[in-house]
């Protein structure tokens, strides 16, 4: 697919699970790209699709002007940009941040101010959707800031998203993303609770799952991790710690406004306790291995007359 782009030159930093292919989208695209990743190897694939590769989040800072930060938390985020010292100032002063990934509406709210303290702009842009959809360029954009920052920005995620979202002020994009990741977590979660059930009563999980995507019930999340879960392939799109991190940010930011999210506490302990099994790096789809984990213990108490 070809994209009609303005003429600016992005960075990106950070090419894990979701940055990897959502990087190699827009040098797909033909977008003058810099990119650096604190693993150089992983930034490999970017060179030989005609990326530039940076061996400094310093050095993509000096050749470009739109900076793409895909970064796990807010503490390598606050790492890799110096946050706090003498170098965010240089770094930031003339450019424009867009943070995509999944942080605390806290924190991008005060990074904001720094950045724009600092001279520079500032978009919150985190996506739904996990690694697959980043292949494909159907990620969905959730943008927020100030209105003529979000429009300049808007046309440079066409590569990585079928759509973009206009959320406001940050940090409403990250609000808005984490009440998206509540549905998910829980539907998932579901999911596998339900093909667990169907498991252990001896059903054809094919045949439930036709009876699934027939019905209304079906979306491209249940098709997905239903095959993965019918075929125990556990490869990850989103990882169990992935999950795990933002249903802490979620439940953190449901504590400080006082709503309750009790679906959510259930999936936090079957996601932490998937974590302790060694399923850490597996797909979400995994916190099967958790509820499989607590039938077993059921059957031990029954079998026992405990």
């Amino acid at each position: 697919m070809s994209y009609t782009l303005p003429l600016v030159r992005i960075g990106f930093l950070g090419l894990g699970l979701m940055g990897e292919p959502m990087a190699l989208n827009l040098a797909a695209a033909d977008v003058p790209l810099v990119v650096w990743n604190r693993t150089p190897a992983k930034a490999e694939v970017l060179r030989a699709a005609g990326a530039e590769v940076a061996s400094t989040p310093a050095g993509v800072f000096e050749r470009a002007d739109v900076v793409l930060v895909m970064l796990a938390d807010d503490t390598v985020m606050d790492a890799v940009l110096e946050r706090g010292t003498p170098a965010f100032g240089t770094y930031v002063a003339g450019h424009t941040i867009v943070h995509m990934g999944t942080t605390s509406p806290a924190y991008s709210r005060g990074l904001e101010a720094d950045v724009l303290a600092a001279g520079g702009r500032y978009v919150e842009a985190p996506v739904s959707g996990s690694r697959k959809p980043a292949q494909d360029g159907e990620l969905v954009a959730m943008l927020a800031g100030e209105d003529d920052v979000v429009e300049a920005v808007r046309p440079l995620l066409a590569p990585m998203c079928r759509e973009t979202v206009l959320c406001g002020a940050v940090p409403g994009a990250l609000l808005t993303k984490l009440a998206v990741n509540l549905f998910l977590i829980t539907m998932v979660t579901g999911l596998a609770e339900s093909l667990h059930f169907a498991r252990q009563h001896g059903l054809d999980l094919d045949r439930v799952l036709a009876v699934l995507e027939a019905g209304p019930m079906a979306s491209a999340v249940s098709r997905l991790k239903g095959r993965k879960l019918a075929g125990e392939d556990f490869s990850p799109q989103a990882s169990i710690a992935n999950v795990l991190e933002n249903n802490r940010l979620i439940a953190e930011a449901a504590r400080e406004s006082g709503v309750a999210a009790p679906l959510l506490d259930v999936c936090h302990e079957l996601y932490r306790e998937a974590l302790e099994l060694g399923h850490d790096r597996d797909d979400m789809a995994a916190v099967v291995r958790a509820i499989e984990a607590r039938t077993g213990e059921r059957a031990g108490i029954v079998g026992g007359h405990r």
